[in-house]
């Protein structure tokens, strides 16, 4: 299990994902064990589509545990908060995964912009 040296990177294919946030911990990207990539997250918005106010919670997963990137956020009716942004961006390592959840389910969508990088 080791992460490439970004440095002498042969790949970088980036990668767009979008979808709506349930109020479980939602898998946004997962870094299989043993890829020999890394994600670097450029981007994550989360907009309120709903007619109620709502938070977002973002946690990276390692190891069965969920260390949170951003905790309870909240996120006004018809506004799009940064969860996370390209001046504070995170790593996916192998065996890692970035999660999200919602306060309600139906209110809020995401969308993450990432490369993958071997």
């Amino acid at each position: 299990m080791a992460s490439p040296n970004l440095i002498s990177a042969t790949s970088i294919i980036g990668k767009t994902h979008a979808e709506w946030v349930t109020d479980t911990p939602n898998v946004v990207t997962t870094n299989s064990l043993n890829s020999s990539t890394v994600q670097r997250i450029n981007v994550l918005y989360v907009t309120n589509m709903g007619l109620a106010d709502a938070t977002v919670t973002i946690d990276l997963y390692r190891g069965g545990q969920s260390f949170k990137v951003v905790y309870n956020l909240p996120v006004p009716i018809g506004t799009s908060v940064v969860a996370v942004a390209k001046d504070s961006s995170l790593y996916i390592e192998e065996g890692d995964s970035l999660r999200i959840s919602a306060s309600q389910t139906g209110l809020l969508q995401y969308i993450v912009s990432y490369e993958v990088m071997s």
